[in-house]
């Protein structure tokens, strides 16, 4: 960069801090107050210590996450054994006359034998064959299945990690999406999630964690609430007690 350039950036530079110093001054002219130049003193960092030691006993945790996921439009039920879970799961889709699932490629599902049980139902396994011919079938599916990592009792979400065998799409595309969790990683709020993520991952998070309340919703258009326009109009998330 020749002498005459960086002049003129220096120039171009020093405009805008005079431009921006007149913006900010008059903001403050304006609110009658003094002119800020030094940010203010901030000693309290995250959350407070009460918020950090509050803890919910493991049933109130299950019973104020089914309220909430309910209270956002989405189905909730427990179970006592992964048999009885499988049965909803068969019953729902055969009720639901539904042709095409897909679900994670996760140990817990994986033990259900569901494509045994449902042979007039095409189920595609989320694994690491072709992106593309993942995502048509995803599209199409009539129910999505994933084993989720989290819920958060105060949020009524479950979060979900995208790998390998857990595509995202998985619980974005198909018509109906059922969370599968167990008791034991309901966590009451959502910091607890956050700091867990931090101890398994540290600063190499996996490509996608999703965090779902709910059915998708959206108003951006004249204030008109829509579900299921942007993903799944119905979700289930099912609670497996062992």
């Amino acid at each position: 960069m020749s002498k005459r350039e960086e002049e003129m950036i220096r120039k171009l530079d020093e405009q805008a801090a005079m431009k921006e110093e007149q913006f900010f001054a008059h903001i403050a002219n304006r609110l009658n107050r003094q002119r800020i130049t030094k940010a203010p003193d901030h000693p309290f960092r995250g959350a407070p210590d009460f918020w950090l030691a509050y803890e919910l006993s493991e049933e109130k945790r299950i019973e104020l996450f089914m309220t909430n996921w309910t209270n956002m439009g989405g189905y909730t039920q427990r179970f006592p054994n992964l048999t009885s879970l499988c049965n909803y799961i068969e019953d729902m889709a055969q009720t639901m006359k539904a042709k095409y699932m897909i679900r994670f490629d996760h140990p817990l599902l994986n033990e259900m034998n569901m494509e045994q049980n449902l042979p007039d139902v095409e189920m595609t396994v989320w694994n690491e064959r072709a992106e593309e011919e993942l995502l048509v079938k995803a599209a199409g599916a009539d129910i999505g299945i994933a084993v989720v990592d989290y819920a958060i009792a105060h949020t009524g979400t479950v979060v979900a990690l995208s790998a390998a065998g857990q595509g995202r799409s998985v619980s974005l595309l198909p018509t109906v999406f059922i969370a599968v969790l167990r008791v034991s990683d309901i966590k009451t709020k959502m910091g607890e999630v956050m700091t867990d993520l931090t101890r398994r991952f540290g600063n190499q998070l996996p490509a996608g964690v999703h965090f779902i309340s709910g059915p998708s919703r959206s108003a951006d258009i004249e204030n008109d609430l829509t579900i299921g326009v942007h993903g799944p109009g119905i979700v289930h998330a099912l609670i497996l007690d062992e």
